[in-house]
C-alpha cells in the first residue's frame, strides 16, 4: 500500500458518521432538475456542493448555464508544482422526480439509514444516483486533506445540475470553457461495483437516442360508436407500429440499425463468462424469472454490448377513470435506443424517423421531438490511469477489480472525450439492487464507506504516475 494512502484508509471508519451526517443534508434538497418548479432548490444543492468543496480548499464557484447551474473548483497543491496528472472528477448533484410518491416506505427526501442484508443502507432519491457516489470523492478529499494538509495532484472538480434531464447545457459550458476545463484524464463516480465485495471498472458504456413521438390523425376526438371501425384510430395505429420495431427473433427493424456494431471478441466473451453472473438473480430482482431479447446472445452480452430500442410510455384519448368511447385525435409515445460502439446516434435516429414515416396511416403524420442523442463510450483498457485506478481499488478492497460494460449511458463521457479532449475512467460503487430512478432508491453504507476508501487509493496511485 502506498505510504500516502495507508494512514487515511483507517480514518474513514472514525470520520464515517460524519460523512453520512453530510450526505442526508445533500439528500434533503429537492434537486429535481426536469421540473422547473424545483429550479430554487438545484440551485440551492449547486450552492451546497460549492460551499463543501471551498471549506476542504478549493477554489470553487457555482456557474451559471441557460439552464441549471454548473458547479466547477479547482485545487493547486501546495507549491504549485505537482508532477503528477491533472485530474477532473464528475458527478452530478440532480435528481430524478420521486414518483410514484405512494410507492416509497418513507419520504424520498428525508433519507433513513435503517438495517438490511448488508448493514445499514441509505434510503432515500438520490443516494446512489449521483448524490452518494459524488461524495464519496469529496470526502476522500476531505480526509486527505485533514492528514496531509494539501492534496497530492492538480484536481479539478465538475458537478452538473442537469444530467437528468439531458444535460442540454453541458456541451455550449464546455465549448465555452475548453481553456479552463483542461485535464489529463476524468474519474466518473456514476456507475456500479460487480457485487458488494467486487469493486469495478465500467470500459464499455452504451450511447442513447430518446425521442417523443405523436400520430396525429383525425381533427378531435371522435364517438367511437359513430366513427368506430370506418376511420383511423392513433391509439391503434401507433400500437401495431410500435409493435414491429422488434421480429419474433428479437432484433430491431430500424434501417441499418446493426451496420456498425463490432461483435465481441471471443477474449472478451470469455472474460465475461468467468465472472459468474447469475441469470436467475438478475431477472429476480426485476421480479421475473424468463429471459428475453435478442435470440443467440447471453444476458450479459444484450444490456452490455448488442444495441436495443423501448418504448418507454405511451398515452393517448381517454386515460381517466371510468369510461370515455372516444377515438383519440392523437397518440403519443417516448422511445429510446441503447447504442453500442461505432454505432453513429444520427444515423440511428435517422433511421428510426424513416421506420415511423415509412408506415405513416392515410390521413396521418407525425410530430417528433428529439431528446438528444449521444454516442457509446469504449474506454482504453491499457492506460496508466487505468492502472493506477485497478491498484487502488485493489488496495482499498482487498481484491482485483473487474472490467464491466453497463447497460446505461452517461452523455458527458463522450462529451469530454469530444470537446475536451481526453478519456474517462468509470468506477463507481452502485449495486444492481439499489433501485436507481425507482422507489426506495438506496445507498449501501459499506458502498459509501468504501468508495471513500477507494477513491483515497486511487489518488495516492493517480500521484505516482509521472512521479
Amino acid at each position: 500500500m502506498t505510504t500516502l494512502a495507508a494512514p487515511l484508509l483507517n480514518r474513514v471508519d472514525t470520520e464515517l458518521e460524519g460523512a453520512l451526517e453530510r450526505l442526508c443534508e445533500l439528500l434533503r434538497i429537492k434537486s429535481i432538475s426536469t421540473d422547473p418548479a424545483f429550479k430554487d432548490d438545484t440551485m440551492k444543492a449547486a450552492q451546497w456542493c460549492t460551499d463543501q468543496l471551498s471549506e476542504i480548499g478549493f477554489d470553487a464557484k457555482v456557474r451559471e448555464t441557460t439552464g441549471h447551474p454548473m458547479v466547477v473548483a479547482h485545487y493547486n497543491p501546495a507549491g504549485g508544482d505537482s508532477k503528477g496528472p491533472h485530474v477532473m472528477y464528475y458527478g452530478h448533484y440532480d435528481v430524478q422526480p420521486p414518483d410514484p410518491l405512494d410507492l416509497w416506505d418513507s419520504d424520498p427526501f428525508d433519507p433513513q439509514i435503517i438495517d438490511a442484508e448488508h448493514g445499514k443502507r441509505i434510503v432515500a432519491r438520490g443516494a446512489v444516483d449521483d448524490k452518494g457516489q459524488l461524495m464519496t470523492f469529496i470526502e476522500a478529499f476531505r480526509i486527505w486533506k485533514t492528514e496531509h494538509r494539501s492534496l497530492p495532484i492538480r484536481i479539478t472538480v465538475f458537478l452538473e445540475g442537469e444530467e437528468e434531464c439531458g444535460s442540454p447545457s453541458m456541451e455550449p459550458f464546455f465549448n465555452a470553457n475548453k481553456e479552463e476545463l483542461t485535464a489529463d484524464v476524468c474519474l466518473v463516480s456514476d456507475t456500479g461495483m460487480w457485487d458488494i465485495n467486487t469493486p469495478a471498472i465500467t470500459y464499455m458504456l452504451r450511447g442513447l437516442v430518446y425521442i417523443d413521438v405523436t400520430l396525429k390523425g383525425p381533427s378531435h376526438d371522435l364517438h367511437s360508436g359513430m366513427y368506430g371501425g370506418a376511420v383511423v384510430n392513433p391509439n391503434n395505429a401507433l400500437a401495431r407500429i410500435l409493435g414491429e420495431l422488434h421480429d419474433d427473433q428479437g432484433v430491431v427493424q430500424i434501417p441499418g440499425f446493426y451496420d456498425d456494431v463490432i461483435t465481441l471478441s471471443d477474449e472478451e466473451a470469455a472474460q465475461w463468462n468467468g465472472l459468474g453472473f447469475d441469470e436467475a438473480e438478475f431477472l429476480a430482482s426485476a421480479g421475473l424469472k424468463t429471459p428475453i431479447g435478442e435470440t443467440g446472445q447471453s444476458t450479459l452480452q444484450r444490456t452490455w454490448s448488442r444495441p436495443t430500442c423501448d418504448v418507454n410510455g405511451m398515452w393517448g384519448g381517454y386515460i381517466g377513470k371510468g369510461a370515455k368511447t372516444v377515438i383519440p385525435a392523437e397518440a403519443s409515445a417516448k422511445i429510446s435506443c441503447r447504442l453500442v460502439a461505432k454505432q453513429d446516434p444520427q444515423k440511428v435516429y435517422d433511421g428510426l424517423v424513416k421506420f415511423l414515416e415509412d408506415r405513416t396511416p392515410p390521413d396521418c403524420s407525425w410530430e417528433i421531438e428529439c431528446h438528444g442523442v449521444s454516442p457509446a463510450i469504449r474506454v482504453p483498457t491499457e492506460s496508466p490511469y487505468l492502472e493506477a485506478a485497478r491498484k487502488g481499488l485493489a488496495e482499498s478492497f482487498g481484491v482485483d477489480p473487474v472490467l464491466i460494460g453497463t447497460g446505461g449511458s452517461i452523455p458527458v463521457v463522450g462529451s469530454i472525450q469530444e470537446l475536451l479532449g481526453f478519456d474517462s475512467l468509470l468506477v463507481g460503487f452502485g449495486l444492481d439492487d439499489d433501485r436507481v430512478h425507482s422507489p426506495n432508491e438506496k445507498f449501501e453504507v459499506k458502498c459509501f464507506e468504501m468508495g471513500i476508501k477507494a477513491h483515497i487509493a486511487m489518488l495516492a496511485q493517480l500521484a505516482e504516475i509521472n512521479s
